[in-house]
């Protein structure tokens, strides 16, 4: 295996319940020392059992009452175009897990519109665009991530940007829609990747041996439009947090103890 880019670390935990609460603990101590200074943190989340289980342990997390969450802007790297209440959603998930159990401003969690919106799945798209743009940056008409959250499919996916498709290659515009979704539902709107790489830090949550193939190929430099991981990349840090089954391929000499 090819050894990975010095800016990509990867983190191991045995279990995925102490990777939780690793990832849980690191990212309230990069929220506690940003809301103490005053500053705003964008916070880019994921779905999928291993971001819900982050979520929670964030807020099981005594630590966590030392955060300003007025101070916090809650968005989703991808979401399933069903009604908002409806179970698939990331969003539904991340309300149970911490949004409804924490003191954040309602117009702080910004949401994708679903089909009882009354907006089409372009239109929703182009929504989420434009309540982006109102938080545009000198670099780029979007928001800049203190720490954007992806899951990684088998396949290597991330956010909805799936192996060998259009999407994966998009770098003009911010927000796409998705058709015919190769993992149900088909229907999903999704960040694209030039807003996701222009996150402060981008950590990549795994767990599970289904995993470990995608793993090392996104830590080998696979070729990004076939395992999209493999193009994901903070601007400051890329942090690849994994469980012991998910690291099985993943050379010793690439896994920082110390991070």
């Amino acid at each position: 295996m090819q050894a990975a880019p010095a800016e990509k670390r990867v983190v191991v935990e045995p279990t995925p319940a102490a990777l939780a609460a690793r990832v849980a603990d690191r990212f309230i101590t990069r929220l506690r020392a940003r809301t103490r200074s005053g500053r705003v943190a964008h916070i880019a989340l994921t779905g999928g059992s291993m971001g819900g289980s982050v979520l929670r342990a964030v807020a099981e997390n005594p630590r966590s009452a030392g955060i300003d969450w007025s101070l916090v802007h809650f968005w989703w790297g991808d979401e399933r175009y069903v009604p908002r209440d409806h179970a698939d959603r990331n969003s539904v998930q991340s309300r149970e897990a911490l949004l409804d159990r924490i003191d954040v401003p309602a117009e702080n969690v910004h949401e994708v519109a679903g089909p009882d919106s009354g907006l089409g799945l372009d239109e929703s798209a182009a929504a989420y665009a434009a309540e982006l743009a109102r938080f545009a940056t000198d670099e780029n008409p979007w928001p800049t991530f203190a720490v954007c959250f992806l899951g990684v499919g088998p396949d290597g996916h991330i956010a909805s940007l799936f192996p060998d498709r259009p999407e994966v290659t998009v770098t003009d515009a911010a927000v796409l829609p998705v058709r015919d979704s190769p993992k149900p539902p088909p229907e999903r709107v999704t960040l694209t990747r030039p807003v996701l790489n222009s996150s402060k830090r981008v950590w990549l949550v795994i767990t599970g041996a289904d995993k470990a193939s995608a793993l090392g190929l996104a830590l080998a430099g696979a070729s990004y439009t076939s395992v999209p991981a493999a193009g994901a990349k903070g601007r400051k840090r890329t942090v690849f947090f994994v469980d012991e089954a998910a690291a099985s391929e993943v050379s010793p000499d690439l896994i920082d103890p110390a991070y």
